[in-house]
């Protein structure tokens, strides 16, 4: 089903939207969803759209936009054969280039290097300690403390689990078997692991803990480093250890955009650049093709138009969570999914 041509601002009429999902995505999403209310008013300076935002996890998202529950969903997780199998009527739209860095709490040590085989080791139990041989392997020089290691990981469904299963899997197979690679996985059972709700949970949990780990989107990365947590420079495919930086998210990005299909579903877990920052994704609406209200429909459109060119300002909207913008090419994908939105 093909939709209108693209608006580019909302319908005259008054509505309400609704959406929920991804605590990854979420601040950048409220600052759109604030942005894009004062920008479009009616006479008496009032929002023609009013949009409801909320951080509940990627996996919520998905069931809530397909069922009607919110207009639109987030996720850091494209959407699965399974999810499609189910719900055959979504879209998984491009917003944003995203990241996840890995936190930990060890005092005096506030970077560290650390590959995905020694961190499926530390969510399998096999390293339960800081001084454990495997990480003085890659931190020469480094004098590690003997201190237990607390391993926390998401309590509900979400992208950011999803994204960090999927390097742990990538690096080593071995150590993280693909059927434990999801969005909800069956986490092993390690003595004194932690389960956290949200990436605000898990910066107080690990703030709150020392010796933990933790995996939390980049959008929370200046709260992570007010907590006093360090950031572990990561391994990439080439083996080069590397901070997500900008430029090593770009970079890494930058090799999949001519790979990116026509419905943007795509891994960039562990990606070929050599200077290229091993865990980036996609960010993603997650919407029904087909909606109840025509009105809404349009102004769905007309907003996730506006994201993916007026909300790309850089020093605006994506510096501030640490998002790079999408390439021209993938914008010109997103705008194509977008088109599709209709009732």
């Amino acid at each position: 089903m093909k939709g209108a041509a693209l608006p580019t601002k909302p319908d005259k009429t008054p509505t309400s939207l609704t959406e929920t999902g991804s605590t990854l995505l979420f601040p950048l999403f409220g600052t759109w969803a604030t942005a894009y209310q004062k920008q479009f008013v009616n006479s008496a300076g009032d929002p023609i759209v009013t949009i409801t935002t909320g951080g509940t996890g990627s996996g919520t998202a998905i069931t809530d936009a397909a069922t009607g529950t919110v207009n639109m969903g987030a996720s850091d997780a494209y959407l699965s054969s399974a999810n499609l199998q189910q719900y055959p009527g979504l879209m998984n739209i491009a917003l944003a280039i995203s990241a996840q860095q890995i936190n930990f709490n060890v005092p005096g040590i506030k970077k560290l290097n650390l590959n995905g085989s020694v961190l499926a080791q530390i969510y399998g139990g096999k390293v339960t300690n800081w001084n454990d041989a495997a990480i003085k392997k890659l931190n020469p020089g480094v004098s590690l403390p003997n201190l237990k290691i607390i391993p926390l990981h998401r309590a509900e469904s979400s992208g950011d689990t999803f994204l960090f299963t999927s390097y742990m899997n990538a690096q080593d197979p071995s150590a993280w078997p693909s059927a434990n690679v999801n969005t909800t996985v069956n986490w092993p059972n390690v003595q004194g692991a932690l389960a956290e709700t949200g990436n605000s949970g898990m910066i107080d949990g690990c703030g709150s803990n020392k010796g933990c780990i933790a995996y939390i989107g980049i959008s929370y990365l200046s709260k992570a480093q007010d907590a006093g947590l360090g950031t572990a420079s990561l391994a990439n495919k080439a083996g080069k250890f590397l901070q997500p930086t900008p430029a090593a998210i770009k970079a890494a990005a930058a090799a999949f955009t001519a790979k990116t299909p026509a419905n943007e579903s795509i891994s960039m877990i562990n990606g070929p650049a050599p200077d290229g920052y091993p865990i980036v994704n996609y960010e993603y609406a997650i919407i029904k093709k087909s909606q109840s209200d025509a009105v809404k429909a349009e102004d769905i459109r007309a907003f996730l138009h506006w994201t993916i060119h007026t909300g790309q300002d850089q020093a605006t909207y994506l510096d501030p969570v640490f998002f790079q913008k999408l390439p021209p090419s993938v914008v010109k994908l997103s705008d194509n999914q977008i088109a599709k939105i209709g009732s």
